[in-house]
């Protein structure tokens, strides 16, 4: 997708999942038309209970989202979508890691998030950044369209993962990746065990890459590349849940 048919789909309005505060749900809970055709978790989903994983302040102390960025790879010029932006505290040091040649989408599921962040981007003239709203069981993200997409400490809060990720996979770009950061303990501690984080990527169509221990963002950082097409919804056989 050339850059502007990508900045026409951004839709300067929306955006935020926040980074701890956004998926409820999970079975025993109302799904929604769209999630129906894919199975459900089989797991317990965090609620959602803040805007924010911790301070801006105490995250740059121990250099988080630099780290985070080198590790994934994230170059002058790409175009990366941060999902579950809240307030965003990646969204703006992506912004400005990518450059004006570069441009960061800023999803998130919550409205007054949403109207939040997009006052930040305004007020701060992050003119490379878009917002946009997303829905618990898609992201809404424009196809072929993104280098890397990162979801930081919010996966565990993805009430529909596999509808998710499957509405998810297409947006990114041929050689793009998929970063997950999140904790190494069960989802409803507010965490994702890797070997569950990974059974849920290879039923898309991902493999991971590779895991790193990263405890200065409160867990390990896994990246994904997509190696298969999405699978039929009705053939997806959840993950044992891993406790």
């Amino acid at each position: 997708m050339n850059r502007a048919v990508l900045a026409g789909a951004f839709v300067l309005l929306a955006v935020p999942l926040a980074a701890c505060d956004r998926i409820g749900g999970g079975k025993g809970t109302q799904r929604s038309a769209a999630a129906e055709p894919f199975p459900q978790a089989d797991r317990p989903v965090a609620p959602i209970v803040s805007t924010r994983w911790s301070s801006e302040e105490s995250r740059d102390r121990v250099n988080e989202a630099e780290d985070i960025m080198d590790r994934a790879g994230i170059r002058p010029g790409m175009t990366v979508a941060d999902i579950g932006a809240g307030e965003g505290y990646y969204t703006v040091r992506l912004a400005r890691r990518v450059g004006a040649k570069g441009r960061v989408l800023a999803e998130d599921i919550m409205p007054e998030v949403i109207e939040a962040l997009s006052r930040r981007i305004t007020r701060e003239k992050w003119d490379n950044v878009s917002v946009k709203l997303g829905a618990p069981e898609d992201p809404r993200l424009p196809e072929n369209s993104f280098d890397r997409i990162l979801m930081v400490h919010m996966y565990h809060e993805i009430a529909e993962p596999y509808a998710f990720l499957w509405h998810l996979s297409p947006a990114l770009k041929k050689d793009g990746e998929l970063i997950v950061v999140d904790a190494n303990r069960p989802t409803d501690q507010h965490g994702t065990p890797p070997r569950l984080l990974g059974c849920e990527l290879a039923a898309m169509g991902f493999r991971m890459e590779q895991v790193i221990a990263k405890p200065t963002a409160g867990g390990y950082l896994a990246r994904f590349r997509r190696i298969a097409a999405r699978p039929d919804p009705a053939s997806i056989v959840p993950c044992a849940f891993q406790g």
